[in-house]
């Protein structure tokens, strides 16, 4: 498997290797992918108990509008 990365990506998995917490590249790599798969994780986690959240709650008697102008005014 090739990979191909940026510079500032070379740089950063040199920095880690430098700095003795890996011994190669391929470690670096392995480490960023299970933290990925973490956090993917987690986020597909959080979403569907936001998504559950939203199932068991009572309907909002607001309208998409008034819901669009209350963001537009917080946002303001």
């Amino acid at each position: 498997m090739n990979v191909s990365f940026t510079k500032k990506q070379e740089d950063y998995i040199a920095e880690q290797i430098k700095s003795g917490d890996f011994q190669n590249a391929s470690e670096v790599v392995r480490d960023a992918l299970r933290l990925h798969e973490v956090y993917r994780h987690r986020v597909i986690q959080d979403l569907k108990a936001e998504i559950e959240k939203g199932w068991d709650s009572n309907s909002s008697s607001r309208s998409i509008k008034d819901i669009i102008d209350s963001k537009k005014k917080k946002d303001a």
